[in-house]
């Protein structure tokens, strides 16, 4: 859904919908399992830049909600993960902030995007949000006790027969250190 800034000056869009799993790409890592419902509102702000200009901000605020299934961090299995997320959004005509002196970025302003053209595209804002709204690790239960470091095998599926790691002779004399400092 492409949400142009001429029909925004208007009226507010109000938009409701539902992307079919693979619809946005999330990249390889991600994989989206349900549908992506979202709802909310698209309105134009128009900003006063300067004495003469004025820019008109895109400002998108809404819900959405899908299951995404992301690798565990320890063993590689799929884990299931609920997104539940809300976004107010704003978008500025890219290039408006060229030119300026550099300046410091308040926390408001950090948070402006830029949008090219004549618009925002709606499913480029929701993959942005659901990226974000995602953990940065997962894991599939709490005691996963992850891969082999050696032949890679699940050690929550099944135990390997690798030998036990033998310790770096150059650590010794830190591992002789800490048992001193225990007793």
């Amino acid at each position: 859904m492409f949400i142009d800034i001429h029909e925004l000056e208007l009226h507010p869009i109000d938009f409701e919908e539902e992307f079919r799993p693979g619809v946005i790409d999330l990249g390889s890592d991600f994989q989206q399992k349900t549908p992506l419902q979202t709802s909310g509102r698209a309105q134009l702000i128009e900003e006063h830049h300067g004495k003469h200009e004025k820019i008109k901000d895109i400002r998108l605020a809404g819900s959405l909600t899908t299951s995404i299934e992301m690798a565990c961090a320890r063993c590689l299995d799929p884990v299931l993960e609920k997104v539940d997320h809300e976004f107010d959004l704003l978008y500025r005509p890219q290039g408006t902030d060229a030119g300026r002196e550099e300046i410091s970025v308040t926390s408001a302003e950090a948070e402006i995007s830029y949008y090219q053209g004549e618009g925002v595209l709606l499913e480029d804002a929701l993959r942005e949000q659901v990226l974000l709204a995602l953990p940065l690790k997962v894991v599939c239960r709490e005691n996963c006790k992850g891969l082999c470091p050696q032949c890679g095998k699940n050690l929550n599926a099944e135990q390997c027969s690798c030998a036990e790691v033998v310790e770096d002779p150059r650590w010794s004399a830190l591992k002789d250190i800490r048992s001193k400092l225990q007793h």
